[in-house]
């Protein structure tokens, strides 16, 4: 298997790399370098750019939006973009919701709901964890009754993402209790509007907020906001986390993350000498990088596999991705944890809407906060301990 990019690849990377250092506003730019989290205005504007660009959901089918990429241009867009390093687009709704309504819902919910996940003017939320099913997520309880053209919709769901800024919400409900619990679960579009919905703030260890609860008492919800069939939930959910494991293996972030302990390890001092020069660190800083690079390997076979693989079925390896790369991500934030040092230890909380970082030493003020926020990281998404169960069951055949 070649792995090397063609000509045609190479110039595509260039162009890309060049929109980026001359689209991305540098207030941005900048809190992505800085490790500021980027406010709902900066996701929004900058996805508009995107999207006047043309390249908002390059993955999504070209009637829809998508650009006809290949596999390959995908990923080198993708790759680009996080090393910028520039937001990326709403993960919610361009690669979780948007990919399960193309696939799998009707020409109504594709035509009402998939121009507006590109340009951002709907932000979406998952309604998926609850308070006892988070890794077994088949265990859920929120449960959805029919009542003539309505489901009644009562329960609910933890760990919400930015919640506090969604307009819908997409949810796994019970529809059925009487069958395998995999096998009696819908997938449903709920607005965030509706009566019945309360959305609690759940606030992180940094002082942010950035996870929320949300609770659903007797909601209302359409039948038409059924996607696909009754029952069939499980099946979408399945295919909507395999399309958010591959994304989240995080190359190109690892790859920012890594160029950025290099250049703040050539100002930091032990005595006389810099830190990037010290035997030690170098040998943790190069033991990363091999990582990251077969990482990156295993995604390009990943990739390259891509356009053989059954339309609509998650590829089991996409699992891999998601264990080692959450497992670099975290090794990362331990390395820039240690070129701050006690630097990292004053700390203002970010502010709700604001447009710049404070002024000081932000690069040294957000590791703390992003080292001790990243452990999540092997957890959500699926955590890494059932990632390896899927991979000895699907792939090592056990």
């Amino acid at each position: 298997m070649d792995l090397r990019f063609t000509d045609e690849e190479l110039a595509f990377r260039d162009e890309v790399r060049e929109f980026f250092r001359t689209a991305l506003p540098d207030s941005i730019r900048r809190k992505m370098i800085e490790g500021h989290h980027p406010s709902k205005d900066d996701l929004v504007t900058w996805s508009r750019i995107l999207n006047a660009k043309g390249w908002a959901v390059p993955h999504w089918p070209v009637e829809w939006g998508g650009t006809g990429w290949s596999p390959v241009k995908q990923y080198i867009f993708r790759d680009e973009l996080q090393q910028a390093p520039a937001p990326e687009p709403l993960a919610f709704g361009v690669s979780m919701v948007g990919p399960v309504i193309y696939t799998f819902g009707n020409e109504d919910q594709k035509r009402r709901f998939l121009p507006r996940i590109a340009n951002l003017d709907d932000w979406w939320c998952q309604g998926f964890s609850e308070p006892g099913a988070g890794s077994d997520l088949a265990s859920l309880k929120t449960t959805a009754k029919r009542e003539g053209d309505h489901y009644i919709v009562n329960g609910q769901k933890t760990w919400t993402t930015l919640a506090q800024h969604a307009d819908w919400i997409f949810c796994l409900v019970r529809t059925d209790s009487a069958v395998k619990k995999q096998e009696g679960i819908s997938f449903l579009l709920i607005d965030m509007k509706t009566p019945g919905i309360t959305v609690r703030p759940i606030q992180t260890i940094d002082g942010g907020h950035e996870v929320n609860e949300v609770f659903l008492d007797d909601v209302r919800v359409p039948v038409e906001n059924l996607v696909g069939q009754e029952n069939k939930g499980w099946d979408y959910a399945k295919f909507l986390l395999g399309n958010e494991r591959v994304g989240i293996a995080r190359i190109g972030i690892s790859k920012a993350r890594l160029k950025r302990v290099r250049e703040l390890a050539s100002l930091e001092r032990i005595g006389d000498v810099p830190l990037i020069d010290i035997p030690r660190f170098r040998e943790k800083l190069a033991a990363v990088e091999v990582e990251l690079k077969a990482l990156e390997m295993t995604q390009l076979r990943v990739v390259a596999a891509e356009s053989r693989r059954e339309k609509g079925k998650p590829d089991p390896a996409s699992s891999i991705l998601k264990i080692k790369g959450s497992e670099i991500q975290q090794a990362t934030t331990e390395l820039l944890m240690e070129v701050v040092g006690p630097f990292a230890m004053p700390y203002q909380p970010e502010e709700e809407g604001r447009n710049e970082p404070t002024d000081g030493p932000d690069w040294a003020s957000t590791a703390a906060p992003t080292y001790f926020n990243w452990r999540k990281i092997s957890i959500y998404g699926g955590s890494n301990e059932i990632q390896k169960n899927i991979i000895a069951k699907a792939i090592l055949g056990f």
